[in-house]
């Protein structure tokens, strides 16, 4: 008589589905942390840490092609930005600034604009439009 079995049964586990779970976790955490941390071409605007009423609309600094400055619509001179943005934010509480430059301007008129709003501790956006 033979008593052994001829095919032995081997036990396992299969993990095909842990795989699935795995990747789909995986590219759940990837999207969501990229969520989490913006792109920095993106605009953060500011936050507001109390229940009061948040600036409707920002002050807008604008420079044209032509090296004119305007705040909101009235046109300055650029001697004159500094006091003007004092004047404009002196009493809001945590002013917004949002500094709109034509694209052909060189890079240090910007940097000129924000050292003004770093000294007046003022917080600033820099306007951008999509790619198409």
């Amino acid at each position: 008589m033979n008593l052994r079995r001829k095919s032995k049964v081997h036990s396992e586990v299969s993990t095909h589905s842990l795989n699935d779970i795995m990747f789909f976790l995986m590219l759940f955490f990837l999207i969501a942390s990229t969520m989490a941390n913006p792109n920095v071409v993106k605009l953060m605007l500011p936050s507001a840490k109390s229940t009061q009423t948040v600036i409707k609309k920002p002050i807008s600094i604008s420079i044209k092609k032509d090296l004119s400055y305007w705040i909101d619509t009235k046109q300055i001179l650029p001697s004159e930005l500094e006091s003007a943005l004092l004047s404009k934010t002196t009493g809001l509480t945590d002013p917004a600034v949002v500094i709109r430059v034509d694209k052909d301007i060189p890079v240090q008129y910007l940097v000129d604009i924000l050292d003004i709003g770093n000294k007046l501790k003022i917080k600033m956006v820099l306007a951008t439009q999509p790619k198409a």
